[in-house]
């Protein structure tokens, strides 16, 4: 039986196994060395799935990649490289087994960032399961930054009911919408329970994502010009802090 298109595209797109996706134990990449230890440099983890690793855009296109750019170009702070834990098609659990194949247990940084969530949503997970696992999640993302939850930034779930991909899905873009609203407020109810920000890229994300210049080929993901506006919206928010 010949495999369509679109089954390809989601077996190989929100599949754990995509060559793009970075394994957080991953020493020999730059992108995952733990700057952590660097007293001359702020130090930055990324935590997510596919947002996070970028899929289908280079190492530069990635928003903490453009982020600690960014910051190093306009300010006077001198940020490493980020450390990313990150893999295309990881749920809220998975992002949890993730971190802790890194050995990263102890260490804090200057930022941490967190943006997870959407497979959950596709596969449909109880949104119960999603409102613990996240509180669970966001605290660890807090222990990290030295317990200062004025050091996390949390991102909202991106609508991929927009994209190309969604419309040859047949999935109900309605439906999509509604649960990602859903987890989305989930998100922002506790981070305001433990005063840590969240931004909100969705509502821009909605009328700008289908654009061709927003989308990476898979037709899914965002293009690094895409994630520039998520960059902006990090970068102005990290440098009220720094």
């Amino acid at each position: 039986m010949k495999f369509t298109i679109l089954t390809l595209a989601i077996l190989g797109i929100f599949s754990c196994n995509s060559t793009k996706n970075m394994q957080p134990d991953d020493s020999d990449n730059p992108m995952t060395e733990n700057p952590a230890n660097d007293s001359n440099q702020l130090s930055y983890l990324a935590l997510g799935d596919s947002y996070t690793i970028g899929e289908g855009v280079s190492d530069a296109g990635r928003y903490p990649v453009q982020l600690v750019d960014r910051l190093n170009k306009e300010t006077n702070k001198e940020w490493a490289m980020p450390k990313v834990i990150a893999q295309t098609g990881w749920t809220v659990d998975e992002l949890e087994k993730g971190i802790n194949r890194a050995d990263v247990e102890g260490n804090t940084y200057d930022l941490v960032t967190l943006l997870i969530g959407v497979n959950n949503q596709y596969r449909g997970y109880p949104i119960s399961k999603f409102e613990e696992e996240f509180e669970n999640i966001l605290l660890r993302a807090i222990r990290f930054a030295g317990v200062n939850s004025n050091h996390v930034i949390v991102v909202s779930i991106p609508d991929w009911g927009v994209t190309p991909f969604a419309n040859q899905s047949g999935r109900d873009k309605g439906k999509i919408a509604d649960e990602i609203d859903a987890y989305n407020r989930i998100k922002a109810k506790i981070c305001e329970k433990h005063d840590v920000k969240y931004i909100d890229i969705t509502q821009d994300y909605r009328a700008v994502g289908a654009q061709p210049e927003m989308l990476a080929e898979d037709g899914l993901h965002p293009s690094a010009k895409m994630y520039e506006r998520w960059t902006q919206k990090l970068f102005d928010e990290v440098k009220t802090v720094y």
